[in-house]
């Protein structure tokens, strides 16, 4: 599935969006493409990457649209809390470094028993950072695969750690970064679906502050479960 390729009007589906603005972007670059014989061609995963790059500028209504793409008639039902255990949260972190946050990151995700290769997810999530940082610029980071990795987990995990204090994490114009979710999932679909939800979540007012605020790991999960059943279709 990863390496499937696309051809135009296939990916303006993907994307929902005209098949025109489509061709303009690949024409000037800004999305990821190859002409073979005169026509467009495209890999799923580099769209995939794409729109990940995309989402920081999404609105809720579009993330919406992504999160129901492959699941039509999909509703609210919790997804980011049937991923992640309580056992994976950790409030607070102990890290004080990019390499220590990952690091710790795996072992959090490790504790829901869907971890089979942690050294492997380690690796990969060091990869994506390297390629280009997952930090934000409200302090929250979303470290991640750049893709899935099913040999890896028995199921898709979420783990999550807050620091006392923000870290350098290659946020823009140096900013500091204190709260992770490492998202692990086995396949593509769920993938974009929980980055969808994650940054609805995070365009929800004040929920940044009630994750700093939030003391233990169970609050902290309580916190999101709460915040997602207030989620409405957009």
């Amino acid at each position: 599935m990863s390496n499937e390729m696309m051809d135009l009007e296939q990916v303006a589906d993907y994307l929902q969006r005209d098949q025109r603005e489509v061709s303009k972007l690949a024409n000037r670059g800004l999305l990821p493409g190859r002409k073979v014989a005169g026509e467009w061609r495209f890999a799923r995963a580099e769209i995939n990457y794409w729109i990940e790059t995309q989402l920081p500028a999404y609105t809720a209504e579009q993330l919406h649209a992504l999160e129901t793409r492959d699941i039509p008639g999909q509703g609210q039902e919790p997804l980011l809390t049937s991923l992640l255990a309580r056992e994976s949260i950790a409030v607070p972190l102990l890290a004080s470094t990019r390499a220590s946050v990952l690091k710790e990151l795996v072992q959090l995700a490790e504790q829901s028993w869907q971890v089979y290769d942690p050294a492997a997810i380690l690796e990969a999530i060091r990869q994506r950072e390297d390629m280009g940082t997952t930090a934000l610029e409200n302090g929250i980071a979303l470290p991640h695969p750049r893709r899935p990795l099913p040999a890896a987990l028995g199921e898709s995990v979420i783990a999550y750690g807050r620091t006392a204090s923000g870290i350098p994490f290659g946020a823009d114009r140096g900013g500091l970064t204190d709260i992770f979710f490492l998202v692990c999932c086995r396949d593509e679909s769920t993938h974009l679906r929980v980055l969808a939800r994650l940054s609805r979540l995070l365009l929800r007012p004040g929920f940044m502050d009630e994750l700093r605020a939030a003391e233990t790991p169970e609050d902290t999960w309580n916190l999101i479960e709460a915040a997602e059943n207030e989620l409405r279709p957009a």
